[in-house]
Parts: structure tokens; C-alpha cells; sequence
């Protein structure tokens, strides 16, 4: 018995694996069946789905009604966050501390932080599409409707069962939404655009845009808390775990 390393699936680490000897014989002038290229490994090494926009008008049937839940499901997540009571993502910090100043409800300050947010994709050379401006409309919507809906000063396990289950809600919606291809919301062609312009990578400036975010709300009194930690180091591999799961391919990409 000898051991022959191979590479695992899913995995860049090699393994183990037993040869005890008992090969399959092939007979003379026999060839062994060709394999499909399917199942795990196969799908292992399938390129990933693509997120850029999409044509409106490529299979609206479909990709519409995503759009919309996910960013229904999007706007409602950040009132269970904020519902929770333990700190809310660094946007809504912002959307919080405006509001303290303000009569506007927490809805319509994100509209009108999102249409402002638009002005800087000028100089950047952004273009909206049909997803920016709903995810300004839509977002705001569902947010205050899920305001107006929960309910208030729950006690700490409710309160931590809404933090855990708002991130989940959240990741997921962010799939969702992104997975429509109709374009990136203010905020995210934001960071895009900006990525772009300075050849920084994506990661370095949204967390520059969002730290710099962060402390103008703290600082007009939004809340910050271990919500807001746990919310961006969960995040993110929430959204990607089900990104693939909804990610929006067409014909043409899957013949590719």
C-alpha cells in the first residue's frame, strides 16, 4: 500500500489518498470510457458568474422580480438592524445621525444621501442605470415601512436574534439584488468609480469610504455598536455564499 497525494475539491491544500494496490486492469486494445466533465470537480473549476450590468431587456421576467425582493429585502434588513439596538451598519450610522437633525424620516434621508452620492459620480464618468435609481426608490420604501412595523426596545435576546438575523437578511438581499444585473446601486458605483479613478483596489476604497462614512455619523450621534463590527465581518461572506446561488448568466455566457 503507498499513499499518492492529490488535490482536494474545493480546497488548495493536497490530501492524503490510499492506493492499496487494486487498480482497475483495462484489457488490450480496450480504452477506458471518457468521463464527463461533470460533477464536483467539474464544477469546482467553472468560471465564476459574472456581476456586471446586464441588458434591461434580457429576460425582465426573471431578473426584474429579483431585483425588486432584493432590494425590498435589502431596505427592510437595515430596519431589523436597527430595531436590534446593537449598532447598524456604517451607512445607516450616517442615515441615523442626519436624522437626529433632521424631520426626515431614515428612508428619505438614504434617498437624498443616494441622489447626492450620484452628483460625485460625474467627475468619476459614472453613468446610472435602471438598478441605481431603484435602489434609491426602494430602499428607502422598505426601510421605513420595516420601521414602522417592528417593534420597539425589545429585550437582549430578541434584540440579538434581530442583529444575527438582519445580517443574514442583508447578505442574502445583496445577492440578490446584485445577482439581477441591473447596475450598481450610488454607494457601490461610488466605490467602483472611485477604484477606477485612483487604480486603488476595491477593498482599500470601500473601506476608506466607509470608515470615512462611519465617523460623520458617529460623530451626529448615530449608533455605533458591536452590531456594526459584527455586521462587516459577517457580511461579506454572507453575500458570498449565496451570490452564486443567484447570480443572473445568460445563454450565451453559459456556452462560453
Amino acid at each position: 500500500m503507498r499513499l499518492e497525494r492529490t488535490e482536494s475539491v474545493g480546497s488548495a491544500e493536497p490530501v492524503d489518498s490510499v492506493d492499496d494496490g487494486r487498480a482497475e486492469r483495462r484489457l488490450p486494445g480496450k480504452r477506458r470510457p471518457k468521463r464527463s466533465p461533470s460533477g464536483p470537480r467539474a464544477r469546482a473549476g467553472s468560471p465564476p458568474r459574472p456581476l456586471t450590468y446586464a441588458p434591461f431587456g434580457e429576460r425582465p421576467l426573471l431578473r426584474l422580480p429579483q431585483l425588486f425582493t432584493g432590494l425590498a429585502l435589502y431596505g427592510f434588513s437595515l430596519s431589523v438592524l436597527i430595531r436590534a439596538e446593537l449598532g447598524v451598519n456604517p451607512w445607516s450610522v450616517l442615515y441615523e445621525g442626519l436624522a437626529r437633525h433632521t424631520s426626515l424620516s431614515f428612508g428619505t434621508i438614504s434617498a437624498v444621501v443616494g441622489v447626492l452620492v450620484l452628483l460625485l459620480w460625474i467627475p468619476l464618468r459614472q453613468r446610472p442605470t435602471f438598478g441605481t435609481g431603484a435602489n434609491i426608490v426602494v430602499l428607502a420604501c422598505a426601510s421605513d415601512l420595516g420601521l414602522h412595523v417592528l417593534p420597539q426596545h425589545l429585550g437582549l435576546p430578541a434584540r440579538i436574534g434581530l442583529l444575527a438575523g438582519g445580517i443574514l437578511l442583508n447578505g442574502l438581499s445583496v445577492a440578490l439584488y446584485v445577482g439581477a444585473r441591473y447596475g450598481p446601486g450610488p454607494r457601490d458605483g461610488l466605490m467602483t468609480g472611485m477604484s477606477a479613478a485612483t487604480g486603488r483596489s476595491l477593498r482599500s476604497v470601500r473601506t476608506l469610504i466607509e470608515v470615512a462614512v462611519l465617523a460623520v455619523g458617529w460623530l451626529l450621534g448615530g449608533g455605533v455598536g458591536a452590531g456594526t463590527v459584527l455586521y462587516a465581518l459577517a457580511v461579506g461572506p454572507v453575500t458570498q455564499f449565496f451570490v452564486p446561488r443567484f447570480a443572473y448568466r445568460s445563454a450565451a455566457e453559459d456556452r462560453a
